[in-house]
Protein backbone atom coordinates (compact mmCIF):
# COMPACT_ATOMS: atom_id res chain seq x y z
CA UNK A 1 0.00 0.00 0.00
CA UNK A 2 1.44 3.54 -0.57
CA UNK A 3 2.65 4.74 2.36
CA UNK A 4 0.48 8.30 2.62
CA UNK A 5 -2.42 5.98 2.38
CA UNK A 6 -0.93 3.55 5.33
CA UNK A 7 -2.51 3.69 9.00
CA UNK A 8 0.15 1.36 10.13
CA UNK A 9 1.08 2.32 13.43
CA UNK A 10 -1.31 -0.24 15.96
CA UNK A 11 -0.21 -0.24 19.12
CA UNK A 12 1.56 2.56 21.16
CA UNK A 13 5.16 2.93 20.54
CA UNK A 14 7.95 3.88 23.98
CA UNK A 15 10.12 5.88 23.27
CA UNK A 16 12.93 3.83 25.16
CA UNK A 17 12.45 1.18 22.43
CA UNK A 18 13.48 3.62 19.94
CA UNK A 19 16.03 4.49 21.92
CA UNK A 20 16.97 0.98 22.12
CA UNK A 21 17.05 0.73 18.38
CA UNK A 22 19.13 3.33 17.90
CA UNK A 23 22.33 2.62 20.23
CA UNK A 24 22.44 -0.75 18.06
CA UNK A 25 22.43 0.58 15.31
CA UNK A 26 25.47 3.21 16.42
CA UNK A 27 27.14 0.10 17.72
CA UNK A 28 26.92 -1.28 14.34
CA UNK A 29 24.62 -4.59 14.48
CA UNK A 30 23.04 -5.48 11.15
CA UNK A 31 19.06 -5.36 10.54
CA UNK A 32 18.65 -8.74 11.06
CA UNK A 33 20.70 -8.84 15.16
CA UNK A 34 18.59 -5.67 15.88
CA UNK A 35 15.44 -7.89 14.51
CA UNK A 36 16.12 -10.87 16.62
CA UNK A 37 17.19 -8.49 19.93
CA UNK A 38 14.15 -6.90 19.45
CA UNK A 39 12.04 -10.22 19.26
CA UNK A 40 13.52 -10.84 22.44
CA UNK A 41 13.69 -7.88 24.14
CA UNK A 42 9.88 -6.30 23.34
CA UNK A 43 8.24 -9.97 23.99
CA UNK A 44 8.49 -8.95 28.12
CA UNK A 45 7.48 -4.70 27.22
CA UNK A 46 3.94 -3.79 27.37
CA UNK A 47 2.95 -1.20 25.41
CA UNK A 48 1.75 1.22 28.73
CA UNK A 49 5.64 0.79 29.18
CA UNK A 50 5.80 -2.01 32.22
CA UNK A 51 7.14 -5.65 31.82
CA UNK A 52 5.29 -8.87 30.84
CA UNK A 53 4.51 -11.74 28.53
CA UNK A 54 3.18 -10.58 25.68
CA UNK A 55 1.88 -12.60 22.27
CA UNK A 56 4.01 -12.74 19.54
CA UNK A 57 1.23 -10.55 16.95
CA UNK A 58 1.36 -7.85 19.18
CA UNK A 59 5.12 -7.35 19.52
CA UNK A 60 5.78 -8.17 15.95
CA UNK A 61 3.52 -5.17 15.09
CA UNK A 62 5.96 -3.18 16.82
CA UNK A 63 9.32 -4.27 15.20
CA UNK A 64 7.36 -2.96 11.88
CA UNK A 65 7.10 0.80 13.22
CA UNK A 66 10.73 0.07 15.11
CA UNK A 67 11.98 -0.25 11.61
CA UNK A 68 11.65 2.95 10.81
CA UNK A 69 15.05 2.73 11.73
CA UNK A 70 17.13 0.07 11.12
CA UNK A 71 14.95 -0.90 7.78
CA UNK A 72 13.15 1.95 5.81
CA UNK A 73 11.60 1.38 2.87
CA UNK A 74 14.66 2.29 -0.24
CA UNK A 75 13.63 6.00 -1.07
CA UNK A 76 14.20 6.89 3.37
CA UNK A 77 17.40 5.44 3.18
CA UNK A 78 19.67 8.12 3.02
CA UNK A 79 17.32 10.46 5.37
CA UNK A 80 17.26 7.86 7.56
CA UNK A 81 21.58 7.19 7.35
CA UNK A 82 21.40 11.30 8.20
CA UNK A 83 19.36 11.39 10.71
CA UNK A 84 21.66 8.68 12.42
CA UNK A 85 24.48 10.33 12.08
CA UNK A 86 22.74 13.33 13.96
CA UNK A 87 22.02 10.93 16.59
CA UNK A 88 25.82 10.31 16.93
CA UNK A 89 26.70 12.60 19.43
CA UNK A 90 23.04 12.75 21.25
CA UNK A 91 22.37 11.41 24.57
CA UNK A 92 19.26 9.55 24.76
CA UNK A 93 17.02 12.41 26.15
CA UNK A 94 17.97 13.98 23.13
CA UNK A 95 16.71 12.15 20.31
CA UNK A 96 12.87 12.76 20.38
CA UNK A 97 13.10 14.87 17.30
CA UNK A 98 15.30 12.48 15.26
CA UNK A 99 12.65 9.64 16.39
CA UNK A 100 9.52 11.97 15.44
CA UNK A 101 11.46 12.57 11.73
CA UNK A 102 11.87 8.82 11.29
CA UNK A 103 8.43 7.66 12.56
CA UNK A 104 6.72 10.55 10.27
CA UNK A 105 8.83 9.67 7.26
CA UNK A 106 7.83 6.35 7.22
CA UNK A 107 4.30 6.39 8.76
CA UNK A 108 2.67 9.97 7.23
CA UNK A 109 0.06 8.61 9.34
CA UNK A 110 1.55 9.82 12.13
CA UNK A 111 2.31 12.79 11.07
CA UNK A 112 -1.33 13.49 10.24
CA UNK A 113 -2.51 12.71 13.55
CA UNK A 114 0.15 15.12 15.05
CA UNK A 115 -1.00 17.89 12.65
CA UNK A 116 -4.70 17.20 13.46
CA UNK A 117 -3.94 17.38 16.97
CA UNK A 118 -1.22 20.56 16.76
CA UNK A 119 -3.99 22.35 14.83
CA UNK A 120 -6.32 21.94 17.56
CA UNK A 121 -4.18 22.77 20.48
CA UNK A 122 -3.54 25.77 18.74
CA UNK A 123 -6.59 27.08 18.98
CA UNK A 124 -8.12 25.43 22.29
CA UNK A 125 -6.42 24.04 25.47
CA UNK A 126 -7.59 20.73 25.46
CA UNK A 127 -8.45 18.39 22.50
CA UNK A 128 -10.26 14.71 22.57
CA UNK A 129 -9.50 12.07 20.31
CA UNK A 130 -12.79 12.37 18.56
CA UNK A 131 -11.85 15.47 16.93
CA UNK A 132 -8.76 14.63 15.65
CA UNK A 133 -10.71 11.30 14.21
CA UNK A 134 -13.49 13.50 12.48
CA UNK A 135 -10.68 15.49 10.58
CA UNK A 136 -8.54 12.04 9.81
CA UNK A 137 -11.63 10.28 8.26
CA UNK A 138 -12.26 13.57 6.03
CA UNK A 139 -8.42 12.58 4.62
CA UNK A 140 -8.26 8.68 4.57
CA UNK A 141 -11.57 8.41 4.50
CA UNK A 142 -14.51 6.20 6.83
CA UNK A 143 -12.35 3.24 7.74
CA UNK A 144 -12.97 1.36 10.43
CA UNK A 145 -9.41 1.19 11.88
CA UNK A 146 -9.09 5.50 11.92
CA UNK A 147 -9.95 5.49 15.65
CA UNK A 148 -8.39 2.62 17.05
CA UNK A 149 -5.06 3.54 15.02
CA UNK A 150 -4.96 7.32 15.98
CA UNK A 151 -5.67 6.07 19.67
CA UNK A 152 -2.65 4.54 19.53
CA UNK A 153 -1.00 7.60 18.26
CA UNK A 154 -2.15 9.34 20.98
CA UNK A 155 -0.75 7.58 23.27
CA UNK A 156 2.33 7.26 22.19
CA UNK A 157 2.62 10.78 22.38
CA UNK A 158 1.35 10.79 25.98
CA UNK A 159 4.18 8.38 26.54
CA UNK A 160 6.99 10.10 24.60
CA UNK A 161 5.62 13.43 26.97
CA UNK A 162 4.67 15.75 24.25
CA UNK A 163 0.71 15.51 25.26
CA UNK A 164 -0.63 14.91 28.27
CA UNK A 165 -3.89 13.30 29.78
CA UNK A 166 -6.95 15.21 31.09
CA UNK A 167 -9.44 14.08 33.60
CA UNK A 168 -11.45 13.18 30.85
CA UNK A 169 -11.13 9.84 28.72
CA UNK A 170 -9.83 10.55 25.42
CA UNK A 171 -9.36 14.19 26.13
CA UNK A 172 -5.40 15.41 25.82
CA UNK A 173 -3.74 18.76 26.69
CA UNK A 174 -0.15 20.12 25.80
CA UNK A 175 2.82 18.45 27.14
CA UNK A 176 6.23 19.22 27.43
CA UNK A 177 8.08 21.19 24.60
CA UNK A 178 11.41 20.00 23.56
CA UNK A 179 13.66 23.29 22.05
CA UNK A 180 15.68 22.31 19.25
CA UNK A 181 18.68 25.07 18.81
CA UNK A 182 20.70 22.66 16.02
CA UNK A 183 19.61 23.87 12.29
CA UNK A 184 20.92 20.12 11.34
CA UNK A 185 17.94 18.65 13.42
CA UNK A 186 15.43 21.34 12.50
CA UNK A 187 15.60 20.35 8.97
CA UNK A 188 15.89 16.87 9.13
CA UNK A 189 11.97 17.51 11.26
CA UNK A 190 11.26 19.84 7.66
CA UNK A 191 12.15 16.86 5.45
CA UNK A 192 10.22 14.66 7.45
CA UNK A 193 7.28 16.68 6.95
CA UNK A 194 8.00 16.82 3.33
CA UNK A 195 8.48 13.04 2.71
CA UNK A 196 4.86 12.78 4.91
CA UNK A 197 3.20 15.02 2.44
CA UNK A 198 2.57 13.35 -0.92
CA UNK A 199 3.38 16.71 -2.92
CA UNK A 200 6.72 16.37 -1.42
CA UNK A 201 6.99 20.09 -0.81
CA UNK A 202 5.80 23.07 1.99
CA UNK A 203 5.91 26.89 1.70
CA UNK A 204 8.90 27.39 4.63
CA UNK A 205 6.65 29.93 6.80
CA UNK A 206 4.32 27.04 7.01
CA UNK A 207 7.30 24.36 8.09
CA UNK A 208 8.66 27.19 10.63
CA UNK A 209 5.12 26.79 12.46
CA UNK A 210 3.84 23.24 11.29
CA UNK A 211 1.22 21.77 13.80
CA UNK A 212 2.93 18.55 12.69
CA UNK A 213 5.66 19.52 14.58
CA UNK A 214 3.72 20.89 17.88
CA UNK A 215 6.15 19.52 20.19
CA UNK A 216 8.88 21.30 19.18
CA UNK A 217 9.91 24.95 19.76
CA UNK A 218 13.04 25.98 17.39
CA UNK A 219 15.37 28.80 17.35
CA UNK A 220 15.00 31.48 14.57
CA UNK A 221 17.45 30.64 11.50
CA UNK A 222 16.94 33.32 8.01
CA UNK A 223 16.65 31.72 4.88
CA UNK A 224 19.84 32.04 4.39
CA UNK A 225 20.90 30.22 7.22
CA UNK A 226 18.73 27.62 5.90
CA UNK A 227 19.60 27.66 2.24
CA UNK A 228 23.54 27.09 3.38
CA UNK A 229 22.88 23.91 5.56
CA UNK A 230 20.35 22.68 2.95
CA UNK A 231 21.40 19.30 2.36
CA UNK A 232 21.61 17.48 -1.36
CA UNK A 233 18.11 15.98 -0.74
CA UNK A 234 16.04 19.86 -0.26
CA UNK A 235 15.95 22.73 -2.70
CA UNK A 236 14.39 26.15 -2.40
CA UNK A 237 12.35 28.30 -4.82
CA UNK A 238 12.22 31.79 -3.55
CA UNK A 239 8.81 33.50 -5.67
CA UNK A 240 9.39 36.63 -3.25
CA UNK A 241 9.73 37.87 0.34
CA UNK A 242 7.19 36.25 1.24
CA UNK A 243 6.77 33.07 -0.86
CA UNK A 244 9.66 30.41 -0.26
CA UNK A 245 9.04 27.06 -0.82
CA UNK A 246 10.98 23.89 -0.06
CA UNK A 247 11.16 20.59 -1.64
CA UNK A 248 12.56 17.24 -1.77
CA UNK A 249 15.16 17.27 -4.44
CA UNK A 250 13.90 14.44 -7.00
Amino acid sequence: MNRYRKIGIKQTVQKHWMDRVVQMMLAGMSDVDIRNDLLVYLRSQKQSGGEADRGLKTYTMAIGILASWFSPAPELRKFVDRSLKLAEPMNQQNLLPLHWAVISSSYPFWFNVAHQAGRLLALQERVTQSQIVIRLKEQYGDRETISRNTRYVLRSFVAWGVLRDSDKRGTYSMGNKFHIVDINTVLINYEAALHATDTGKLSLDLLMKHPGLFPFETSLFSIGEITANLPNSLSIQRFSSADTILMLET
